[in-house]
């Protein structure tokens, strides 16, 4: 073992006995004799989340991307600058996502040209989806301030999402992906809206509810009759799991195990929102509604019976925080930059908590703490 990783090996043990300070000291000495050496930068980085020293964190983690060039170093810079709130100058720079060859899908080619956050009275306007269902119910916010600029707006979606889409103020039509676009004169990425229009950390459009459940929900019947079994005892909305492909999932998702506290809260009525997954649920009284959501307009419908709704970070946090419902999101120790750091709350959505590991993969004492916070207070 050379020098350097013994180091790192040092300040990793220095970390979990708690000597934060001699830790951080050994890890930076590692980290100049070898400034790439990723064991060392985790643990510096992991120190720094739990001395909450926000500002180095942002050092280290722009030092960490300074040598990746032109578009893809901008990209990666952009989240960061996200993630510490510095959201014009992060708005700017994370539209070099679309000058990196395949990082954005579905790719789009229109020859209308793109909107650049002028008034087009008299003048139709697309706004197309981008990345994730839950960036799109995120985003769709900011339809409203575009049809205050002009004259018709059209918003793209997934087909899952088009249902909910069509609630959202400023919205003349919704197209779900894949059926054709009627005729329009500009469009924008609805991720690209807020760098169009100058969004500020304090000036997010967060006029809660800004979604509604839609008027055909395609089970509505059997969820209702699946709600009515719990009539009078409140209602618990759980997601414990994300998108099993999404390589990022095994950060955000939660082990059933860990979920076991959660079980003992006596008097309500556990529904499980987790679609399609195959292990089984954390614990044995929790009624299964996932079978059921076979669109977000499904899912609209149920959440809107739920007192609370317990999740990590998938689009059901979105969903549930688009219509105002509250909300416990379960965020990892290092985050997706929309979550921020070291927050309790989310500026995007009043009604959500952010419930953050202390350290990497420590969701344990996460869920103690909550389930002691419910217990002493029932939804």
């Amino acid at each position: 073992m050379n020098q350097i990783q013994t180091l790192a090996q040092k300040g990793e043990q220095l970390r979990q006995r708690d000597r934060l300070a001699e830790a951080e000291a050994v890890c930076r000495q590692a980290l100049r004799l070898d400034p790439t050496h990723l064991a060392a930068a985790n643990t510096l980085g992991q120190i720094l989340i739990q001395t909450a020293d926000w500002p180095a964190l942002r050092r280290e983690m722009e030092r960490r991307v300074a040598h990746l060039p032109g578009d893809q170093g901008l990209w990666e810079r952009s989240n960061i600058t996200l993630l510490f709130g510095d959201l014009p100058l992060g708005w700017q720079q994370y539209e070099a996502r679309f000058r990196i060859p395949g990082l954005i899908k579905p790719q789009r080619d229109f020859p209308q040209p793109r909107w650049e956050g002028g008034p087009f009275p008299g003048r139709t306007l697309l706004l197309h989806w981008e990345q994730g269902q839950g960036d799109t119910l995120m985003f769709i916010r900011f339809a409203a301030l575009a049809k205050a600029l002009g004259g018709r707006v059209l918003v793209e979606v997934q087909p899952s999402v088009a249902g909910v889409a069509a609630t959202c103020p400023g919205v003349d039509q919704v197209i779900p992906y894949g059926e054709p676009l009627p005729p329009f004169d500009l469009q924008a990425s609805l991720m690209s809206l807020p760098a169009i229009l100058g969004t500020t950390l304090e000036g997010i459009p967060a006029a809660i509810p800004y979604l509604d459940v839609p008027a055909q929900v395609p089970n509505r019947e059997p969820i209702a009759r699946i709600l009515a079994a719990t009539h009078g005892l409140p209602r618990l909305g759980l997601v414990w799991a994300g998108n099993a492909s999404n390589p990022y999932d095994p950060l955000r998702s939660i082990p059933a195990a860990a979920l076991a506290p959660l079980a003992a809260l006596p008097g309500v009525a556990w529904h499980s929102f987790q679609p399609g997954l195959a292990t089984p649920p954390p614990f044995e009284r929790i009624i299964p509604l996932g079978p059921l959501l076979s669109t977000f307009s499904d899912t609209a419908y149920a959440l809107s019976a739920m007192d609370l709704v317990v999740t990590v970070d998938t689009a059901v946090a979105h969903l549930a925080g688009a219509l105002g419902i509250p909300t416990l999101v379960l965020v990892e120790c290092l985050p997706d930059w929309r979550w921020l750091m070291g927050r309790p709350d989310s500026p995007w959505y009043p009604t959500l908590e952010l419930w953050r590991q202390p350290t990497h993969g420590d969701w344990t004492s996460v869920i103690r703490r909550m389930a002691a916070e419910l217990a002493g207070g029932q939804p």
